[in-house]
């Protein structure tokens, strides 16, 4: 047999299942974005109803942010490592593995929200402290994960349409400052928690909060304008032009939470 017709079907048969196993498990991260999303969004609807305070380590706001955060977070980067350069069967089990992490870390925020008890640095009881240990953990394997995928970025140039690659780059880059805050955060709040200041542990999270919620997002805002300006009719100069505009100006606002982040801290 032609050695060339003897190989073929190899070849042909070798990325299908890892194709339809990224399908998979992209309409299966999509879908668990959106069912977190609407989590967050109820529990608005329950804060409406209930009423209390928003702010506070024990309210209904903590479900709802990190319902919304996290779905969004998850379906922007299941679309966004889309146009990176990594196997299809790696990639799909990392975005498994983020995907269960978000369930875990959003459910257990979710639990302590109506259990009426802080659901971080909370070590009043052996559950309590399991499942803020759970938490930051958790918190942990998404700093490992989303890294992988950041260094993946800058390993190989990201795919897409013009100026999609400097998107994707600049929102992970931006994104590796929100896990850097978060880690700081949880870090700190542990020290004081284990030191006896429990009250000030809850508090210590203030200063860090509005860095690590701008820097968190940059991966999908940006990516997103790359995508939309790559639809319009404007000549790709002018689209650079506007993407890099974009680009400082988010830059300037993750300067200005963390100049204000480090006057207050």
């Amino acid at each position: 047999m032609d050695p060339v017709l003897r190989n073929t079907p190899a070849v042909a048969r070798t990325p299908v299942p890892q194709a339809a196993d990224a399908r998979r498990t992209e309409r299966l991260c999509h879908a668990t974005g959106l069912l977190l999303v609407l989590s967050g969004l109820a529990h608005l609807v329950v804060f409406a109803v209930d009423g209390g305070p928003w702010e506070g380590p024990v309210s209904w706001r903590k479900p709802v942010t990190f319902g919304v955060s996290f779905g969004v977070t998850l379906i922007a980067v299941t679309w966004v490592t889309s146009y990176l350069r990594v196997g299809p069967r790696l990639r799909a089990l990392l975005l498994a593995v983020f995907a269960a992490d978000c369930v875990v870390e959003v459910g257990g925020i979710t639990l302590q929200a109506w259990r009426g008890v802080p659901s971080h640095l909370d070590m009043e009881t052996p559950f309590d402290t399991a499942v803020s240990m759970t938490l930051a953990v958790g918190g942990g394997v998404l700093v490992v994960l989303l890294t992988v995928f950041a260094v993946a970025s800058f390993r190989h140039r990201p795919s897409g349409p013009a100026g999609m690659d400097l998107a994707v780059r600049s929102g992970f880059a931006i994104l590796l400052v929100a896990l850097a805050s978060g880690a700081a955060m949880i870090a700190r709040g542990v020290v004081l928690t284990r030191t006896g200041h429990q009250e000030a542990a809850y508090h210590s999270t203030a200063p860090l909060k509005p860095l690590h919620g701008v820097s968190l997002h940059a991966v999908l805002v940006l990516p997103a304008l790359a995508w939309l300006l790559s639809r319009t009719p404007w000549s790709e100069p002018l689209r650079r032009r506007l993407l890099y505009a974009a680009i400082g100006s988010y830059v300037t606002a993750v300067i200005g939470a963390a100049v204000w982040a480090a006057l207050t801290y």
